[in-house]
């Protein structure tokens, strides 16, 4: 490859591919057209100044490749360190949970919703007791009451009926009453 048919230009999309200049229209004049016609000047800018910025250009992407390349060799060392160290990134995981899990315990946003919670459940706490003792109280009151006794009372008749007086073997014996026999031995 002829060094002189290499595009140097570090910009373009062609770089360090062959150009043929053969097929080249270079003698067809191309009105308005100053300096290089596939990158028109933007009017104001002379080529000295463009070729000036084109060349600052060049040297801050050479600047932002080493840093890219510095980067990559600082995170490599980090991981081997790390790997050395035994932190595995399920370690660094529950590390950076658990930092984050305290940051949010100590926001001021946590500890006032921790102090409503807290109230809530205080409020709820006494209005669940006094509804209790209220209920316990309404339920003494109606077994106090002349219906409910008088449903208790029916209740014994009842059971006596079914069952008979205790004591008094005459009453209707339940079938776990019965002694096992021989041939219902028991477990």
């Amino acid at each position: 490859m002829d060094p002189a048919s290499q595009d140097i230009n570090l910009n373009s999309p062609n770089k360090g591919l062959a150009v043929d200049h053969s097929d080249s229209l270079s003698d067809v004049p191309v009105e308005g057209a100053v300096g290089n016609s596939a990158n028109p000047l933007p009017p104001g800018l002379t080529e000295e100044e463009a070729e000036e910025l084109r060349t600052e250009l060049t040297k801050v992407e050479e600047e932002i490749n080493t840093l890219r390349q510095v980067l990559s060799a600082k995170e490599r060392h980090s991981t081997e360190l790390k790997r050395k160290l035994g932190l595995s990134p399920l370690t660094e995981l529950k590390q950076n949970l658990s930092k984050s899990w305290q940051d949010v315990q100590t926001s001021n946003a946590y500890k006032k919703t921790q102090e409503t919670l807290s109230q809530a459940g205080q409020k709820t706490s006494a209005a669940i007791s006094t509804m209790s003792t209220v209920i316990g109280k309404k339920l003494g009151d109606m077994r106090n009451s002349a219906t409910f006794k008088s449903f208790e009372d029916r209740m014994e008749n009842l059971k006596y009926k079914v069952i008979g007086p205790k004591g008094n073997g005459d009453g209707v014996s339940s079938p776990a009453d019965t002694t096992p026999t021989q041939e219902n031995p028991p477990f």
